[in-house]
């Protein structure tokens, strides 16, 4: 298969990954206890873009792999993230009823069941790159590990909550930026290479241009929360602004931050087109993607 659009690859993963998570969550049902089965699935399964298993299965074919290779790293990326904005909406944490424009998952069925359900998400993204047994399977649960732990999403939670309320410069924010956000979006691109069998440089390299990606899709978020309405977000807008959040629009300004998008996003198609290929041009259109989000 060639290159194709990434409106039709997004669109594809969609269905692709919705149906292997499924497959994953339900495979043990029947051992779960019903209420947290059925929130880790309105967590799981509650739509969304799916940019993250798109881009583990985008770097996979553009090294080699084929969508049996990819699922166990797209379900786990997915996995991991449904837990990140469990946990992230919380009321210790973000305080946000809404999530993918419906109620949140703790609003749904309780504070305590939407932290275990988190928990359980988490878990299971590594029980399903192990079950692989494929020989990168070490090397995916380290770098997702990684990528999710204390030196990467959880460290940037951290940061997060550390610097809100007072005024935050632009490597503080960047550096908070890199570790919760930037780092899943990283992990996303070299679980990508990794289920190719590929490793070494390639692989560094599909994890540098995943953290550039990260930098653009937080640049646009950024942004959004400040320019987007509730129906556009499909969470509550404005928070960021109203809980002195350290974001880019605080360090450098709306406009500034509009500027920094455009230039994360210039470099992410320089990383693109060095890569070469076919799937280069849909690698392209990721970027474009991303920055056409803005309001």
């Amino acid at each position: 298969m060639t290159s194709v659009s990434v409106e039709a690859w997004l669109a594809d993963t969609q269905g692709w990954v919705e149906a292997e998570l499924e497959r994953s969550l339900r495979a043990e049902r029947e051992r779960v206890p019903a209420v947290l089965a059925d929130a880790m699935e309105y967590a799981a399964l509650g739509g969304g873009k799916r940019f993250r298993a798109a881009l583990v299965r985008l770097v996979g074919r553009w090294c080699g792999a084929d969508d049996t290779a990819c699922a166990a790293p797209a379900v786990a990326v997915e996995l991991v993230h449904a837990y990140s904005l469990v946990h992230d909406d919380l009321p210790c944490m973000d305080d946000d009823d809404w999530r993918r424009g419906r109620p949140s998952c703790h609003v749904r069925f309780g504070e305590a069941n939407a932290l275990l359900a988190g928990d359980a998400l988490l878990t299971k993204a590594f029980e399903v790159l192990a079950r692989t047994q494929a020989p990168w399977s070490a090397a995916a649960v380290l770098a997702l590990a990684r990528a999710a732990g204390d030196a990467g999403m959880v460290g940037g939670q951290v940061r997060d909550l550390g610097l809100s309320g007072g005024s935050v410069t632009l490597a503080q924010v960047e550096q908070m930026h890199a570790q919760k956000t930037g780092a899943l979006i990283a992990v996303s691109a070299e679980l990508g290479a990794l289920c190719a069998g590929t490793g070494g440089v390639r692989c560094g390299e599909a994890r540098e241009w995943g953290a550039t990606l990260g930098r653009t899709f937080q640049a646009v978020d950024d942004v959004l929360d400040v320019t987007a309405d509730k129906e556009q977000l499909g969470k509550t807008p404005g928070k960021d602004a109203a809980q002195r959040k350290p974001t880019l629009v605080a360090a450098l300004g709306l406009d500034e931050t509009r500027r920094y998008a455009e230039l994360q996003g210039e470099r992410a198609r320089v990383q693109a087109r060095l890569w070469g290929g076919p799937w280069s041009a849909t690698g392209l259109q990721m970027v474009d993607f991303l920055l056409q989000r803005r309001s």
